[in-house]
């Protein structure tokens, strides 16, 4: 199904540089309108009932509630809406959690600058897209492999799992995630749990298995656990 006049888009990142750079590919093309920006999911919610744009650009690291669990919310404010996945996280569950909450598209912030505008297009016209890493990293993920683990765990959970095996410590990710060091700890308490594991050296043992971590490290988490 193609779409009918300029595509109107919602960037949801809280990262002012990156939402700059995402309007100025975007809006090139003289055929997709950037109509709203917005920094935490709580404002794109309220965006999304004012400006029902056509799609929905989201990253899922954002500080209160993450981009997964934005994504039911925002379509049940507008079920017309496609969302297009935009994250650092490119290895399960991120992608498949996305999908399953409704998203049409998820993409890497490490590919190709071009995917964007032709994965907005497809969105825009209720098409499923992933990006060439994501979907080799997910394809790989899923041969011969049982349940990612990880699907035990809640968004949030993840986000947090994956931080702690990237060596930060309860108060970065706290930081980071703008939550209080009480409740990160609680969510660390709960992947362990969950996850049946009794210290930080068998968490980094099954992100490493699980594909949630490189095991030669990112060089992105130098920067920020969650950018």
């Amino acid at each position: 199904m193609m779409h009918e006049g300029p595509i109107r888009v919602l960037l949801v990142d809280d990262h002012t540089i990156v939402r700059a750079g995402l309007c100025g590919l975007l809006q090139a093309t003289g055929q997709i309108e950037v109509v709203g920006q917005a920094a935490s999911s709580e404002e794109a919610c309220r965006l999304v009932a004012a400006l029902t744009p056509d799609v929905v650009v989201l990253d899922i690291s954002l500080p209160g509630i993450s981009g997964l669990e934005a994504i039911a919310r925002l379509l049940r404010i507008l079920p017309t809406v496609g969302i297009l996945v935009l994250s650092m996280h490119e290895s399960e569950p991120f992608p498949t959690m996305a999908l399953e909450r409704g998203a049409l598209g998820y993409l890497s912030k490490r590919g190709a600058p071009e995917e964007l505008v032709p994965a907005v297009r497809k969105v825009a016209g209720g098409q499923r897209y992933l990006g060439n890493a994501v979907a080799q990293r997910m394809a790989l993920s899923h041969l011969g492999k049982d349940l990612n683990p990880l699907s035990l765990l809640s968004a949030r959970e993840v986000e947090v799992f994956v931080c702690l095996a990237r060596g930060h410590t309860v108060n970065e990710i706290a930081t980071a995630i703008n939550l209080s060091p009480k409740t990160v700890h609680a969510h660390r308490a709960n992947v362990m749990r969950k996850l049946e594991v009794r210290g930080i050296a068998e968490l980094v043992q099954l992100a490493v298995r699980s594909g949630a971590i490189d095991v030669y490290g990112d060089p992105s988490a130098v920067e920020s656990p969650l950018s």
